[in-house]
């Protein structure tokens, strides 16, 4: 079944993101996630949100999530999200039955 991962970061070193940011996408690709949408300004809707950014991500498992999240490449690099940034990351279950569309390439 699909997950998604939903990260909410306030970003509070931009070099390390930056660096951070440059290395992700290879990474993701090599453990076959995909990159549905990153937003520095997401419009607030409904209530209160104390970050600056928003990223989705899909995965075909679990399975997929973990291995690319605990990855020899991705530790590495996240190293400088870890140091730049404050946030959350949920992972969400997708519906049973449905695949997300492919995700952008940057």
């Amino acid at each position: 079944m699909t997950v998604y991962a939903l990260a909410q970061i306030r970003v509070h070193d931009r070099a390390r993101y930056d660096r951070y940011a440059a290395a992700f996408l290879p990474v993701l690709a090599k453990y076959r996630g995909r990159l549905l949408a990153a937003d520095e300004a997401p419009r607030v809707v409904e209530g209160d949100w104390p970050y600056d950014k928003a990223v989705l991500m899909a995965f075909d498992s679990r399975e997929s999530f973990q291995a690319w999240a605990e990855s020899p490449e991705y530790r590495e690099i996240s190293r400088d999200r870890v140091a730049a940034t404050d946030g959350v990351v949920l992972l969400l279950d997708g519906l049973p039955g449905q695949r997300p569309a492919g995700g952008p390439d940057a």
